[in-house]
């Protein structure tokens, strides 16, 4: 007996949707996955010819007897309505993915025709589904003889889709289909598994994991069925206590919802949500490739593990910079529960955002956001504290080197001189004459010889000695010399809000002391800034560096305040700058000491080499960042 295929659908429909439906060739080959997933394939094969993409699998395939193909033609129709219809018939068994019933007609968005070749046991059928379809709505049948696979041949079981002349093209290299598919479709492992095929080139893509987590600097985990993602995430600071932070786990997220089922009904419905959001460790290389490949900073919404809507950070997110570094995947399968209105729209690449059911997670992925984006402020510390400690460490190479080359050039220079002294004059000097001499000329020619530049080059210039306590005035001292431009790597402040400027993580304050002021060879010499008060009298910490700064002659200002009058060794009558510190923060001075202020940020800056705005740019700043006063 000939087979018929006919299509239970107005032929119009399909020249309406057939070029419409889908956007991007992604979409539609996730809608085909899907359905191979749905039909219980353990593998899925996506074919990329010259004339032709093709995606076959191994699935129960369908049978014209038995009437799967009459179903499958008949477009439109819900494919989930009970409980039952919402699983498969495997061992564990699989959630359908498919509801709506056109996810059939994906392939039309790419290709005018479609073949479709299928088998069963042994039973072959074939047709070309179309975007033309006469009014018969007979489809054109395949021959038997003219049915073939490409990857199949040995399974009894399965089905193939030809996108001939296909109106898209998949991307060139392997590693990008494999990027652009692994955030549509995660439902990957050893017993689902997706092969990618172009020329003599096969890829394999049997895990999700391993390709997204293990790019990530920070995640939180959401829900237990997802926990078992950590195995695939590195701490990637493992030696810093605090990058402990940033990997969080917490239990799925709901909230009970009264809603209206397709009955009538008003029932209590349980949301979930569950899945996993987190942030690159670097956005380098990743600059789309192609006009159809996907972002890679979005947070995915899937439901019953099938993408509904690829990307809502454009709906939570404030177009804040560091949105740039997340990445997530959101399952909330109430958004697919088979006895509630479908929430999906027509096109499978979003959701009716009036339902309940969205608003209620945009709600809470606007939680989601915020954690993950404190994490990634974390993760940004963390690592440029890691790079001031290297830093650091280099400077402490850079000084070790010029320690030597200090004490290998002396020593030369003594015998060399020594030598040349005494044939010279022919009698005897003392060593002493002789160290003096060498000492003398060696301090002189340092600079000439260049051997001391390096270690200079990137040492700290400023000191800010002040307590948490005066916090509030420091930030203004901090902020003037910030706005003169001098950069903050080049300012040592403890209790700075910028890191480049705060002390190195994990570092003893008074061994980077000791460093600074003591075990260098450098004549670049700390200028400390002095913020003295009532505080900074009761602290030990500021009582080192005033006596370290005496000891070694560094250059010093004093910006005093509330009355303290400064002690010895840093008081000897100069003139300081004096405010007031109120306990709400607010800094204020009168109008002579604000003058002080600015000619005190104008003298560091010109004394360090940095050139200084204009006095009265610098006092319109100070005026917006404190309250100056007539008297």
């Amino acid at each position: 007996m000939e087979k018929e295929y006919r299509l239970e659908i107005d032929p119009n429909i399909l020249k309406l949707l057939g070029p419409n439906l889908y956007t991007n060739i992604y979409y539609v080959l996730a809608e085909l996955i899907a359905n191979a997933y749905d039909a219980s394939a353990k593998n899925v094969y996506i074919i990329s010819n010259k004339d032709s993409i093709i995606v076959e699998d191994d699935g129960k395939g369908m049978s014209y007897e038995n009437g799967d193909i009459r179903h499958y033609l008949d477009v439109a129709k819900e494919t989930r309505v009970t409980l039952e219809d919402s699983y498969t018939n495997d061992n564990p068994p699989r959630r359908k993915m498919g509801r709506k019933g056109v996810g059939k007609l994906a392939a039309l968005s790419v290709s005018e025709n479609v073949q479709i070749m299928t088998k069963v046991d042994g039973e072959l059928s074939g047709f070309v589904l179309s975007r033309s379809v006469p009014d018969t709505k007979l489809l054109h049948p395949i021959p038997e003889n003219a049915i073939f696979f490409n990857q199949i041949q040995d399974s009894s079981h399965g089905t193939s889709v030809v996108m001939l002349n296909p109106e898209y093209r998949l991307h060139k290299t392997h590693a990008a289909i494999k990027r652009n598919l692994l955030k549509i479709f995660p439902m990957v492992d050893n017993d689902f598994q997706i092969h990618i095929i172009s020329e003599n080139n096969r890829t394999i893509i049997n895990s999700f994991e391993k390709e997204m987590i293990g790019e990530l600097g920070t995640l939180e985990l959401i829900g237990s069925e997802f926990y078992s993602l950590e195995e695939y995430y590195h701490n990637p600071f493992p030696e810093i206590e605090e990058s402990n932070d940033l990997f969080i786990k917490k239990p799925a997220i709901t909230e009970m919802l009264h809603l209206v089922n397709k009955y009538g009904e008003q029932k209590e419905y349980k949301l979930e949500i569950k899945g996993w959001v987190g942030t690159y460790k670097s956005t380098t290389g990743r600059k789309l490739g192609d006009k159809t490949d996907f972002p890679d900073n979005f947070i995915s919404l899937f439901a019953n593990n099938k993408l509904g809507e690829f990307n809502i950070l454009p709906v939570i997110g404030k177009n804040r910079m560091n949105e740039v570094y997340i990445v997530g995947q959101l399952h909330i399968d109430l958004f697919e529960e088979t006895e509630l209105p479908d929430m999906a729209l027509s096109n499978r690449q979003g959701y009716k955002t009036e339902d309940l059911r969205y608003q209620v997670l945009l709600n809470k992925a606007d939680e989601i956001l915020s954690r993950a984006l404190s994490l990634r402020n974390k993760y940004s510390d963390i690592n440029r504290g890691k790079r001031n400690i290297i830093a650091l460490e280099k400077q402490k190479e850079k000084d070790k080197k010029l320690e030597t080359a200090v004490k290998n050039y002396k020593a030369n220079l003594k015998n060399s001189l020594s030598k040349n002294i005494k044939n010279i004059v022919r009698e005897n000097i003392s060593e002493n004459i002789i160290q003096q001499i060498t000492d003398e000329t060696s301090n002189e020619t340092m600079d000439l010889l260049g051997i001391k530049s390096e270690a200079d080059e990137k040492r700290k210039k400023i000191l800010l000695s002040q307590t948490e306590n005066d916090k509030a005035f420091s930030d203004v001292i901090y902020d003037m010399l910030i706005y003169n431009e001098i950069p903050p790597q080049a300012i040592i402040y403890s209790n700075s809000s910028n890191i480049d400027s705060r002390l190195p993580l994990r570092t003893n304050i008074y061994e980077f002391l000791r460093n600074l002021f003591v075990d260098t060879y450098s004549k670049e010499k700390l200028y400390i800034i002095y913020v003295t008060s009532q505080n900074m009298h009761e602290s030990w910490g500021c009582h080192m560096e005033a006596g370290a700064g005496w000891i070694v002659r560094n250059e010093y200002t004093i910006f005093n305040s509330n009355g303290y009058m400064p002690r010895e060794p840093l008081y000897n009558g100069m003139v300081f700058q004096s405010s007031n510190l109120a306990n709400d923060g607010r800094v204020s001075m009168d109008k002579g000491n604000a003058e002080i202020f600015v000619e005190n940020i104008i003298h560091i800056c010109s004394f360090l080499g940095y050139e200084p705005k204009a006095h009265d740019e610098n006092f319109e700043r100070l005026a917006r960042l404190t309250d100056i006063t007539d008297n």
